[in-house]
């Protein structure tokens, strides 16, 4: 099989030369050189990949035997490291003092005493097994220690305090609710009035809407549809101001 020829062409016979796109220079940022100085600097000497530019240590600095344990500070000598304590037991030299006597009579001083003195009363304790293991009574948190102290029961003085502040604010905002009716000219509806109104309301959309249900079920005309809109309008209008009495019980009108 006959290899595949480029088809003859009278612009095949010259040679071409071949071009060669030229590339733009490498682009090298104006701040290259702050960067790298940035770079050097914070960089430790241990972290770079050559050897570190480190004082070389010199060889009479070698080390010895036990010279990284801990060494304890110098024992400090004291002044009064001579004297002796004073001693609590009488010395060899001293001489008791004799011909001392006392009338005082320690029988009769003791049995008077044990009858004028008050018992001690015993320790109240309590036995938690049949073995007979007992525990103070005290600390075992079964004494209503707590009950007995003076404020118990007493309302502390953040709570009465903020309860005051609020009733403060309280009475602002009503001042304020009122002084800001009065300046509108509003009145507050009564309960008669708001019912009496709601019932009308009502009353209203009932009418609507039995107008609406008798509308025809084809609208072929402009006026018909300008119609069945404009009674769907008021509905919704009488459902929002139906809703919004019903969920406030508290109404204020301006005056006329």
């Amino acid at each position: 099989m006959a290899a595949p020829r480029a088809p003859e062409s009278i612009y095949n016979l010259l040679p071409r030369l071949e071009e060669r796109p030229v590339k733009p220079p490498r682009y090298v940022s104006t701040f290259r050189p702050s960067v790298k100085h940035e770079i050097e600097k914070s960089k430790a000497q241990w972290k770079t990949m050559g050897p570190a530019k480190v004082e070389v240590p010199s060889p009479k600095n070698f080390l010895q035997k036990h010279s990284k344990e801990p060494k304890l500070p110098e024992r400090k000598k004291e002044q009064d490291s001579r004297k002796m304590p004073a001693l609590s037991v009488p010395r060899k030299t001293d001489h008791p003092l004799m011909g001392i006597q006392s009338k005082k009579n320690f029988i009769n001083a003791n049995a008077v005493a044990a009858i004028m003195g008050l018992a001690k009363k015993p320790q109240p304790i309590y036995v938690d097994r049949r073995q007979g293991d007992k525990h103070l009574l005290e600390t075992s948190g079964l004494v209503p220690k707590y009950v007995k102290k003076k404020d118990y029961g007493i309302i502390p003085k953040y709570v009465t305090q903020r309860n005051k502040e609020i009733k403060r604010a309280q009475k602002e905002h009503e001042a304020y609710v009122l002084e800001s009716l009065r300046k509108r000219a509003m009145k507050r509806l009564s309960d008669e009035e708001r019912s009496s109104l709601l019932q009308g309301l009502k009353k209203n959309w009932e009418e609507v809407h039995h107008e609406f249900q008798g509308l025809s079920v084809y609208i072929d005309t402009i006026p018909k549809k300008m119609h069945k809109e404009k009674l769907e309008s008021q509905m919704k209008q009488l459902e929002h101001d139906i809703d919004v009495i019903e969920k406030h019980e508290v109404i204020y009108i301006a005056n006329e």
